[in-house]
């Protein structure tokens, strides 16, 4: 899918309905999909389409709702295999005229985490794509795989485990001891 068939999914809201809904089918073509592949940093990305519209909400809103369907492959987070997973979702993005966005670097996500400021254009492929982003599983595991324990530290001491790790674990022992000593 070439740049020029992008833009064909860049909506201007001046040219948008407001009693109307604006249909739309994306479905890329193999070189779209191995460039959403790149840019998502999985291993494949078989298929790939987003249908739905765009609508008003309210006076001055849009939003954009449809159903995403995906086929991607991820590498295993164990095994690094490749996971095949299918991607079902119920997409819904409000694009708001007074929408002010979080100022701060690091902030807790509310029920508006597809909310954005609207600009004079939608672009729909802009939204599938962070949509697919945010439905790719984050830890992708291939069914047969394992995780063995390993233990490493330095030549003549003992490793520590994760039975080492938990902060109650030594108070065993110190009851113990303080058992042992009372009985003597």
């Amino acid at each position: 899918m070439s740049d020029n068939n992008l833009e064909k999914f860049v909506y201007r809201v001046a040219d948008l309905r407001q009693n109307q809904q604006t249909r739309f089918v994306i479905e890329p073509d193999a070189a779209a999909l191995e460039a959403l592949t790149r840019d998502l940093d999985i291993v494949n990305l078989r298929k790939l389409r987003f249908e739905g519209a765009i609508m008003a909400s309210g006076k001055r809103d849009w939003k954009v709702q449809g159903a995403l369907g995906a086929t991607v492959v991820q590498a295993c987070v164990v095994t690094l295999a490749p996971v095949t997973t299918r991607i079902d979702a119920e997409i819904e993005w409000i694009f708001k005229a007074d929408y002010q966005s979080p100022e701060v670097e690091e902030y807790e996500l509310t029920d508006e985490e597809n909310v954005e400021q609207l600009g004079t254009e939608i672009d729909v492929f802009s939204v599938m794509r962070e949509s697919l982003a945010l439905n790719l599983p984050l830890y992708p595991r291939a069914p047969d795989a394992t995780f063995e324990k390993m233990a490493y530290t330095e030549p003549g001491k003992k490793a520590m485990t994760d039975e080492d790790a938990r902060p109650f674990a030594g108070l065993a022992g110190l009851k113990d001891k303080l058992a042992g000593d009372d009985q003597n």
